[in-house]
């Protein structure tokens, strides 16, 4: 189980890393390829765009070819789209493999969380889910710092050719993503294992049996007596939006979907809003590009903390007190973050309200949301339609992310920083308020459980 967990961690950083990286990048890249707004937020929301088709598309063919098969042509696709983004030659043909990255990033999530919360018991499946999870901010945090770490050798090895440092800085940033999805490749073959639970769900019970016994490794027999097929129904994917079924589909896309309009807008630009509101007044581009660097890689330390938080919580106060909570600090961090521009060009920003209220932002939002939409996802669906119905969850959450990378560049520049981020608090705001009307607690219950459409506790 902890080698099924270290695996499924292992991607979920590196969709950490690749997401966020581009945040660094993006500054070199607009430079490099002289490319406008429009042109940035298209290059920014070509991952996550190819996230919504990833999750749509293949996560429904997990439930039809199994989640094993479906990890394999995953990380292959990994592979070759790192690959090509570093080999980019202009502007629309890194739009292309950034999307195609996205697409093997948006198939990782609906597949890693059906791999896993099939795999293990109950009492641990909260807080393994998460602790994968929270992969995602180290990969995160690894980007800044992989980021920080090429501007810092370029600026060693050339100091007197920025123009060498915008060329080609950005192409190592993400090549580097390569290196990572190698590796976790060659680890991912070395465990090839399908979800007992799948082959349940297929009346397959002799696959079942040998896959819970090396899962366990110890003999396991499992027979329709012992898990009778009558007790997981087989669903359709048209069944996620039935009555039996709408109010779950909500309560696992509609706020993930908020929150990914607020933590991709945030997240993708935090070097970008950070040199807003911070170095606007260094001239030296590759200065401020470094110092907003630091500062984006000294708040990405409030995603891990934030992941520690909901680790520790998550099966103790539940999902969903921990999801609203969360959003609500959220909130609140924006609102903060909002009051530490400069009011015009003569005053300084207030440093410690910006790092105070991105350090709430991020805390608050591993803590809650970022954490707890996607274990929910996982949780309240049945085995037949899991990896179909946090795909479809993944997919409406990346929806809101397209929306929030993509707007957020432009409306930077036409309302400004600090409205922009109020909005955003409204939004997280208005999240907290859907979780708690189509709340279902899934806390120490049994996926079974959880999966009949007509039990009195949803």
């Amino acid at each position: 189980m902890w080698i099924l967990w270290a695996l499924s961690a292992g991607l979920i950083a590196l969709d950490g890393f690749d997401f966020f990286i581009i945040g660094v990048a993006m500054p070199f890249i607009q430079r490099d390829f002289e490319i406008g707004a429009a042109t940035t937020g298209a290059i920014a929301v070509a991952a996550v765009a190819g996230a919504f088709a990833g999750s749509l598309l293949l996560g429904p063919l997990a439930d039809k070819l199994g989640r094993q098969r479906m990890l394999e042509l995953d990380i292959a696709l990994f592979v070759i789209a790192s690959a090509a983004t570093a080999l980019a030659w202009n502007a629309e043909s890194l739009i292309a493999f950034r999307f195609l990255v996205g697409i093997a990033i948006g198939a990782d999530y609906p597949i890693s969380v059906s791999y896993i919360t099939e795999n293990v018991p109950a009492r641990f499946r909260g807080t393994m889910v998460i602790s994968a999870f929270s992969f995602q901010a180290i990969g995160a945090l690894s980007g800044a710092l992989v980021g920080l770490a090429t501007l810092a050798a370029f600026q060693h090895g050339f100091p007197d050719s920025p123009d060498v440092t915008v060329r080609y800085a950005w192409r190592l940033m993400l090549g580097f993503g390569l290196i990572l999805s190698i590796a976790i490749g060659l680890l991912r073959l070395r465990f090839l294992l399908e979800s007992p639970l799948y082959y349940i769900s297929r009346n397959e019970y002799d696959k079942a049996s040998k896959a819970a016994s090396e899962l366990l490794e110890y003999p396991i027999e499992i027979t329709p007596e012992t898990d009778p097929p009558e007790n997981e129904p087989s669903f359709q994917y048209a069944e996620l939006f039935s009555p039996p079924f709408l109010k779950r589909t909500v309560l696992a896309s509609v706020p993930w979907f908020l929150q990914d309009i607020a933590t991709y807008g945030i997240g993708i630009f935090t070097p970008t809003i950070v040199a807003a509101l911070a170095y606007s007044g260094d001239i030296d581009f590759i200065a401020r590009e470094m110092s907003a660097a630091k500062g984006s890689a000294f708040v990405d330390l409030f995603l891990i903390i934030g992941f520690w938080v909901a680790i520790a919580l998550v099966d103790r106060v539940g999902r969903i007190s921990l999801q609203i909570v969360g959003f609500l600090g959220m909130a609140a961090g924006l609102s903060v973050l909002s009051l530490s521009g400069a009011q015009d060009a003569t005053d300084a920003p207030n440093l410690l309200l910006l790092f105070g209220g991105f350090g709430l932002f991020n805390l608050m939002m591993n803590a809650g949301p970022n954490s707890t939409t996607f274990l929910l996802s996982g949780e309240v669906f049945p085995t037949s339609i899991r990896s179909s119905g946090a795909g479809f969850a993944a997919a409406f959450a990346k929806a809101g992310a397209v929306l929030g990378t993509f707007i957020l560049p432009i409306l930077q520049h036409s309302v400004g920083v600090p409205q922009l981020l109020r909005a955003l608090a409204l939004i997280c705001a208005i999240a907290a308020i859907i979780t708690y009307f189509f709340r279902i607690e899934t806390r120490g219950r049994s996926l079974e459980d959880v999966s009949l459409v007509l039990s009195n506790k949803s």
